[in-house]
């Protein structure tokens, strides 16, 4: 079982804004987490109801079992990357971790 970051960016006041830095920046930042199996990022969509979803963005962040995931936070690219957060994500962010079982 693998586990997982789900990093839950608000909606930004500048999108175009957020959307450069995180793909000039903050991925770079997330690509460099040691033990990092997978990094996906969603821009999500107004519901079936129309509403906006909570979230602007979702980053979606896979490493091999919670230790390694714990171990590459905490360390010195993990807090490269918390510290990245107030550049571009003040509209803020929700961090979700689990453990994830793939299905399909």
């Amino acid at each position: 079982m693998t586990a997982t970051l789900f990093a839950c960016y608000h909606h930004p006041e500048d999108p175009a804004a957020f959307d450069e830095h995180y793909a000039d920046v903050h991925a770079d930042l997330g690509r460099a987490l040691p033990g990092l199996q997978s990094f996906t990022g969603t821009h999500t969509q107004p519901g079936p109801d129309g509403e906006p979803a909570p979230y602007y963005f979702i980053a979606q962040l896979t490493f091999p079992d919670a230790e390694t995931m714990g171990a590459s936070l905490s360390g010195t690219e993990g807090q490269a990357a918390v510290a990245d957060l107030k550049n571009f994500a003040g509209a803020g962010v929700h961090l979700v971790t689990g453990s994830t079982t793939t299905y399909v």
